[in-house]
This record gives structure tokens, C-alpha cells and sequence, in this order.
């Protein structure tokens, strides 16, 4: 037993050695984001040093999403739609959950997030856990929060954000 706070901080260390991409094909959880990122051609720009903050859907989120939802928009033509719903995950810099905790405080319970893809997220603390609403209203818990990556921060989440 005294030996596996030694091992979950090792693995801790091991992962922040791992970029965003790396990370997220590591998880077995993000299978459907990892193969969306590569359909939009976003690997080399989530490998790069950023930082970035990444809201990172689960499978069983985008699982959420109408039947053939994915299976669309991961085809060529759709392109361009798919890479404005990724980059809305993504903020630039590294954000903590302490960071967006703080900001959601001072904004009196309430922050807003701008996204790379040039859209806004809203935050807010609901039943203890922090909930992002995008920008057609949707509820997002996360439900995992700083998954510490070499250049950024993961926050995993069980919905897709949707721009406007």
C-alpha cells in the first residue's frame, strides 16, 4: 500500500512528458476526439508548445451527439465544421480548474471563456462541479479537471460543445 502514492506520482510525471495529442490517445476515453482531431488536421497544431486548454469530450459524450452525427462530420467535405467545433474546445493558454474557479468567482459566479475558434464558453459552479454552457445553451459538466499535459491542460468533459 505505501507504495502507490509513489506510483500515481510517478505516472503523474510521466504524463505531463506527453503533449495534448499524446495525452488523449493515452485515456482510452477520447478515442472518437483523437480521430475527429486528425479528420480536421489539428495534430500538429495540439503537438505544438501552445499552451492550450483543452475541454476534452468523452467517447460516451460524443455517443450523446444524434446517430451519424460523428460519421459526418469526420468526412473530407465537412472539414471546415468539424475544425470550428474542435478549436471551441480549446482556449489558449494553460487554464487551471483553481484558474477558472477563481475567475468564475470574481465575475460573480459567472466567467467567460473566449475559444481559439472565436467563440465564447460560459462557466459557472453548479452542485459543486464546474459546468461550461456553449453558445446554443448546452450543459457541460467536467468531469475530470487538470490533466496536466507538456503543453497545456486537459479538462475532461461529458458533452460536446457546440458553436454558435
Amino acid at each position: 500500500m505505501i507504495a502507490a502514492p509513489a506510483l500515481a506520482d510517478h505516472h503523474k510525471e510521466m504524463k505531463a512528458e506527453a503533449n495534448i495529442v499524446q495525452t488523449a490517445v493515452g485515456t482510452g476515453m477520447h478515442n472518437t476526439l483523437v480521430a475527429a482531431v486528425q479528420a480536421a488536421g489539428l495534430v500538429d497544431t495540439l503537438s505544438s508548445p501552445g499552451p492550450f486548454t483543452v475541454f476534452a469530450p468523452t467517447d460516451a459524450a460524443f455517443a450523446k451527439l444524434p446517430a451519424g452525427t460523428v460519421e459526418t462530420l469526420v468526412k473530407p467535405e465537412n472539414k471546415g465544421t468539424l475544425t470550428a467545433i474542435l478549436t471551441y474546445h480549446a482556449v489558449a493558454g494553460k487554464v487551471t480548474a483553481g484558474d477558472l474557479i477563481k475567475l468564475i468567482n470574481d465575475n460573480g459566479g459567472k466567467a467567460t471563456i473566449p475559444t481559439v475558434a472565436g467563440g465564447t464558453l460560459s462557466a459557472a459552479i453548479e452542485g459543486g462541479n464546474v459546468v461550461i454552457t456553449d453558445a446554443k445553451g448546452g450543459k457541460t459538466t467536467v468531469v475530470k479537471a487538470d490533466v496536466m499535459t507538456s503543453n497545456g491542460v486537459i479538462h475532461v468533459t461529458d458533452g460536446v460543445f457546440l458553436p454558435a
